[in-house]
C-alpha cells in the first residue's frame, strides 16, 4: 500500500523512546524487548547508548540482528497513531566528539551515563522497515529507500544548530536539536517536535533558507 513520502523518516525524528527487540540467549531465540531512549543519526537510523552490563547488549554481541519500534501516539491512541518497525543489525559506534555532541542534544540526561565509562553507542544498519500511518497508509520499504540523499555534513549541521539555536535560546522559545535535508528537530516544553520542510533540500544554501523560515515561525 502507499506510504506518504518520508513519513517513516519524520517519525524517527519525532519519537524519543523506542522498543529494542533482541534475540535472547536464555531461553535461546526468544524475542527480548526493552524500552530505551534513542536519537536519529545523520542517516535517520536509531542510535542507542547502552551499558555493557545490560541484557540486550549481551544479546547484541551474540546476535546483532534486531527489531526496533518507534511510535508517535500523542493522544494515547496507539492503533490510530503512526509507528514504524525497523529490521536490521546493530553495530558498535565510536564515541567521536560529533557522535557524543549530537546524541546529547537529543538526550541530555545521557551525560551522566557517559561518565560511568561502561556505556557505548550502537547504531542500526537497516535491512527493511514497515510503516503504519493509518488506514491505507502502510507498507514495507527496503532500508536504502528511507533516504536516497547523502546525509548532511556534521560540521554543516553543527554550524546551523549553533547559529539558529542561539537565536531560539535568546528568545526562550524552543531548543534546536538537529537539522537534516528534510526538516528540523526541536524541543518545546520538554516535548520533541518535528518541523518538516516542504521538500528535500539537496544543498546547504536552500537548506539554510528553509531553516530560516522554520525558526522565524517559532519566534513569531
Amino acid at each position: 500500500m502507499k506510504i506518504p513520502p518520508h513519513a517513516p523518516l519524520h517519525l524517527l525524528h519525532t519519537a524519543a523512546v523506542g522498543t529494542l527487540a533482541t534475540h535472547a540467549r536464555q531461553p535461546e531465540g526468544f524475542p527480548y524487548p526493552s524500552m530505551l531512549p534513542f536519537a536519529p543519526d545523520p542517516q535517520h537510523r536509531p542510535t542507542i547508548l547502552i551499558s555493557r552490563l545490560a541484557e540486550h547488549t549481551h544479546n547484541l554481541y551474540a546476535d546483532p540482528r534486531a527489531g526496533f519500534l518507534a511510535v508517535d501516539a500523542a493522544d494515547g491512541d496507539v492503533l490510530g497513531g503512526q509507528r514504524v518497525t525497523l529490521l536490521g543489525t546493530f553495530e558498535p559506534l565510536d564515541s567521536t566528539p560529533e557522535v557524543v555532541r549530537r546524541y546529547l542534544r537529543y538526550q541530555p540526561d545521557a551525560e551522566r551515563y557517559l561518565v560511568l565509562g561502561d556505556f557505548s553507542f550502537w547504531t542500526m544498519k537497516l535491512e527493511r522497515l514497515r510503516y503504519i500511518g493509518g488506514f491505507g497508509a502502510m507498507g514495507w520499504l527496503d532500508g536504502n529507500q528511507l533516504d536516497v540523499l547523502p546525509p548532511l555534513d556534521p560540521d554543516e549541521e553543527t554550524a546551523l544548530v549553533d547559529e539558529f539555536g542561539a537565536r531560539l535560546g535568546a528568545a526562550g522559545a524552543v531548543k534546536l536539536l538537529g537539522v537534516d535535508r528534510y526538516g528540523a528537530d526541536l524541543q518545546r516544553d520538554g516535548t520533541r517536535v518535528r518541523s518538516a520542510f516542504d521538500g528535500a533540500r539537496s544543498n546547504f544554501h536552500t537548506l539554510r533558507a528553509a531553516l530560516e523560515v522554520c525558526v522565524q515561525r517559532h519566534l513569531d
